[in-house]
């Protein structure tokens, strides 16, 4: 399906990558490559579970477009720009956006969201500061800092931990587990071994036992909260 256009809170417009429709909703966020081909391969297999996707593009204050990839330094050293310049409040307004149109569209009668590395992050703070129905993260950054929010958590979380994640050292993954072991919506897995985005088919730290195990842990997890 084509990229739709959706309002942004404070004025002007960005693109989101849609695929699926007529099911349970999901706002797919992104990592800090943009909406790339891995995400756009991820709206469509979260699509082929039956439910209707938007994945929007977070960096269009930026840099609209931004389809990088992880294979060279300057792709990094792009991400890693667009990263430091991101506006992390207006990036979760522009998911709350993209979650009220998502929920204008046919079939759609519950939205959750699912993001990976930052979008891990915006995950966690889409069940901190919106109604989404549920959500999911995979090895989201800057958590610890966070954790402050965690009291504002009303609907079911799932973290996917990766226990050697080289951006995110024991000592943060300590702080994360200790404040939201004690919520009762929030289920935390950690996966022994594995680092930063051993879910992200083609990446330098892949493992497709984990990927899988981590995958139907989630396809799980939204039957259950989105049926």
């Amino acid at each position: 399906m084509p990229d739709i256009k959706i309002k942004a809170k404070d004025g002007g417009t960005f693109s989101a990558y849609q695929s699926g429709s007529g099911g349970p909703g999901i706002v797919l966020i992104q990592e800090f490559f943009g909406v790339n081909k891995v995400m756009r391969d991820l709206a469509d297999g979260y699509a082929k579970q039956g439910h209707t996707v938007l994945c929007p593009d977070l960096f269009w204050r930026q840099e609209p477009g931004i389809q990088i990839t992880d294979k060279t330094q300057a792709e990094w050293d792009k991400a890693f720009s667009l990263f430091k310049g991101f506006d992390q409040a207006k990036g979760v307004e522009d998911l709350i956006a993209t979650l009220a149109h998502l929920r204008t569209l046919p079939g759609v009668k519950k939205a959750g969201s699912v993001g990976y590395c930052l979008g891990g992050q915006l995950a966690y703070l889409m069940s901190t500061r919106s109604d989404v129905d549920c959500s999911v993260s995979y090895y989201g950054v800057g958590l610890d800092g966070l954790v402050g929010e965690a009291k504002n958590i009303k609907k079911p979380l799932l973290m996917h931990i990766a226990e050697k994640d080289k951006f995110v050292p024991p000592e943060a993954q300590k702080k994360v587990k200790d404040a939201l072991s004690k919520i009762p919506h929030v289920t935390i897995h950690t996966y022994a071994g594995q680092d930063h985005a051993f879910a992200r088919v083609g990446g330098e730290h892949y493992d497709k036992q984990a990927a899988d195990l981590a995958n139907q842990r989630t396809a799980e997890f939204f039957r259950k909260h989105l049926a």
